[in-house]
């Protein structure tokens, strides 16, 4: 079964609205929570993944993010790191955390993260999927 979450620290001088905002942007159905100062969401529905596995292609990023998704690969978790304030905008962008208001931390489960990583970030060639597989 698959396992997504998400958390983001909401600094103390941002609008925990406005950080709501920039999850929702990358992930939308997602029901987040806000305790203390830590954003969080939580889905096991593969489709809290559609939007960035749209944006991923919308913004031409497929081999880098398969490149840090699968950096982050420990065997059946992918841990990824994208930028709050480039999400905040609707786009993703990949960080390493260093970021002055932090980065927006996504912990993916699967029971096979490599096929996972194939379906979110396909192998391509010249740009594009070699092949689309589901997920």
């Amino acid at each position: 079964m698959l396992r997504l979450r998400v958390e983001a620290e909401v600094k103390p001088t941002e609008d925990p609205k406005k950080v709501e905002a920039a999850v929702k942007n990358i992930f939308p159905t997602l029901r987040l929570n806000l305790a203390g100062n830590l954003l969080m969401g939580e889905s096991t529905q593969v489709e809290a993944l559609d939007r960035l596995h749209q944006l991923l292609r919308l913004q031409a990023i497929l081999d880098s993010a398969r490149r840090v998704m699968r950096g982050g690969m420990r065997e059946n978790i992918v841990r990824f790191m994208l930028n709050k304030q480039v999400a905040a905008v609707g786009r993703v962008s990949f960080t390493n955390g260093e970021s002055p208001l932090g980065p927006i931390m996504v912990t993916l489960e699967a029971p096979d993260a490599e096929h996972l990583i194939d379906y979110l970030a396909p192998r391509t060639v010249n740009g594009k999927p070699i092949e689309e597989i589901k997920y």
